[in-house]
């Protein structure tokens, strides 16, 4: 891994002209030039192209326990499914959304040039798009946030490897370790909690026919069809509330990457909110003097160009195309200072207070995302939602557990899902819709007592151990081509 690791920092410093001319020639595109547009389209259509596929792969766990407990036909709860995925992602938050985009390191989230951006964008999706659909192709229910997070640190780490930078203050690992552990705590919740929900139905109702698989053309009981639609419906929206996000925060990548100028900033911001910021420079600066990392002179300088530019705006529409987009940069690097003061234990607490609050409040000016980005994301989610789900539905309903799934294995399951779900959308945490779901089902068979298939179990074990580095080598091999 050392000797890996030491031909990637050769590699990517062998060329510096040769980045420095590719970063030139996006630098001296116009806004709105030929080139500034295929930018923008191609790497849109990257982020749609994974969304589509988060839809047909992800979403597919949401509607098996309907279609395989004869409570909706195959087409009836897809056509369900993929609009409460549409409504879940407009009517939800935008928290896990930059949870995500705190994995990129500041320098190549979109800077003046918008350079980075580009080639970052296009390594991490069509990492995390070849994973999904390999995955997928194999039946393998995997899943995308996990290629997604996988790509990601690949981007951080290459980033880091390249820059000369130590692994320990190139990665922001507190936030890797902290969306890493809710991706490998929500599949065992997941199973715990449907094993003793379905244990606790099975004490509770004593209809056979909620512990039989449906013969053809036979329904559920109807109450218990109810709760199965009922649970369908919330795990369909609570994926689009948390897995719809990601592709929000990527689709903004993309838009002030290539448009810095309008988009750089939160355009809804007043006087007021930009006065508070500019009042906060001094703590600011005192804090990250002190407590900075090993780039702690970047961060202060971009404070104190901060606090110039914010002194003499009135609203964001008086800041200048080039103030926004600097503006947005050295927020970026500023955040990434605030971030590590906040977690480290060596600073003592009200510092870390004051740097939490501080980067709460910045947090404000630059996470934001305008109805339409929500609408693309939530049109292409729910259109993926339609097409290819049988493969994962397939392997859930029959080759997860040695028994096909009966209708209280499905409500159970999917009950637990929407609730573990839906909370993490809004409280900022990635959680998998596929690992859940999966972890459920698999505690449902353990609960009935009928056991899963280990051959099945080991595929999607191995699948799922095997994400994290081979997305992270994808992500870091093309980005370093590219960039």
């Amino acid at each position: 891994m050392a000797r890996c690791a030491t031909v990637i920092r050769l590699c990517a410093n062998r060329s510096p002209q040769l980045n420095g001319a590719r970063a030139a020639m996006i630098a001296s595109a116009a806004p709105g030039s030929t080139l500034v547009l295929v930018l923008l389209i191609v790497a849109l259509v990257l982020v749609l192209a994974f969304e589509f596929s988060n839809g047909f792969h992800d979403t597919a766990n949401a509607v098996a326990t309907v279609i395989y407990t004869g409570t909706l036909k195959p087409m009836q709860a897809v056509v369900w499914s993929g609009l409460m995925n549409f409504l879940g992602v407009m009517l939800g938050g935008i928290a896990v959304a930059y949870t995500l985009v705190e994995l990129v390191p500041p320098d190549v989230l979109p800077p003046p040039n918008g350079g980075q951006a580009v080639g970052m964008l296009a390594a991490l999706l069509v990492s995390a798009l070849a994973w999904n659909v390999g995955t997928w192709w194999l039946g393998l229910p995997n899943s995308s946030s996990h290629a997604l997070i996988g790509a990601l640190i690949g981007i951080a780490v290459e980033h880091a490897l390249a820059q000369g930078r130590g692994l320990q203050e190139g990665v922001d690992w507190s936030e890797v370790r902290g969306v890493l552990g809710s991706l490998l705590t929500s599949p065992v919740l997941g199973f715990a909690l449907a094993f003793g929900l379905f244990r606790l139905i099975a004490r509770t109702a004593h209809d056979r026919r909620l512990y039989e698989p449906p013969r053809d053309g036979e329904v559920p009981v109807w109450w218990m069809r109810g709760i199965l639609v009922l649970t369908c419906t919330g795990v369909s929206f609570a994926h689009g509330t948390n897995d719809g996000q990601k592709s929000i925060g990527l689709i903004m990548l993309a838009i002030i990457g290539l448009f810095p100028a309008d988009y750089a900033l939160n355009s809804s911001m007043g006087g007021d909110t930009l006065a508070a910021l500019g009042r906060r420079m001094p703590e600011i600066d005192r804090l990250i003097a002190r407590y900075g990392g090993d780039r702690k002179e970047e961060g202060a300088a971009a404070v104190r160009s901060m606090a110039e530019r914010l002194s003499t705006a009135a609203s964001v529409a008086d800041l200048s195309p080039e103030d926004r987009t600097t503006l947005r940069h050295h927020l970026n690097q500023v955040s990434e200072q605030l971030k590590r003061i906040g977690e480290d234990r060596k600073v003592p607490e009200a510092q870390r207070a004051e740097a939490k609050a501080a980067h709460t409040e910045i947090g404000r000016s630059v996470e934001y995302a305008p109805w339409w980005v929500r609408a693309l994301s939530a049109v292409f989610l729910g259109a993926g939602t339609m097409v290819g789900y049988r493969r994962i539905v397939t392997t859930l309903g029959e080759r997860l557990g040695n028994s096909h799934l009966v209708p209280a294995q499905g409500a159970a399951a999917e009950l637990v899902a929407a609730g573990l779900i839906g909370a993490a959308g809004f409280t900022g945490f990635p959680v998998s819709t596929t690992h859940v779901v999966t972890g459920g089902i698999a505690g449902t068979m353990a609960g009935a007592r009928v056991g899963v298939q280990r051959p099945m179990l080991r595929q999607i074990a191995t699948a799922w151990a095997l994400t994290l580095p081979a997305t992270m080598a994808l992500s870091a091999t093309t980005f370093w081509l590219l960039s």
